[in-house]
C-alpha cells in the first residue's frame, strides 16, 4: 500500500516584453526552507513573436536550474547525516 506523505507545489511567475522572457519557479519545502531559480529565453528578431514559446523555455531553463538546486541541497544534507564526503548527485 502506497501512502502520500508530502506534496510540492511549484510556482512559475514570468516577465516578459517583446524579445527576452524571465522565469523564475520556486518551491517551497515541508521544513519551510525554499528553492529558487531562474531562466531565461530571447526571441531573435526574424522570429515570431510567441510569448507562450519563450515561456515554454524559460520555464523550462528555470525548472532544470531548480532540479540541479534541490539535488545539490540533498547532497549537502546526506554529507551533514552522514559526517562524510558522498559522491555527488547527478541527473
Amino acid at each position: 500500500m502506497m501512502h502520500t506523505a508530502v506534496g510540492w507545489h511549484v510556482e512559475l511567475e514570468f516577465l516578459e516584453d517583446d524579445q527576452h522572457t524571465k522565469a523564475v519557479a520556486m518551491v517551497r519545502l515541508p521544513d519551510g526552507t525554499g528553492v529558487r531559480a531562474h531562466g531565461r529565453a530571447s526571441r531573435h528578431e526574424s522570429d515570431v513573436n510567441q510569448p507562450r514559446v519563450g515561456e515554454e523555455i524559460a520555464g523550462a531553463r528555470a525548472l532544470n536550474e531548480l532540479a540541479m538546486r534541490l539535488l545539490d541541497k540533498a547532497h549537502g544534507e546526506i554529507d551533514q547525516a552522514s559526517g562524510r564526503v558522498s559522491h555527488p548527485i547527478h541527473v
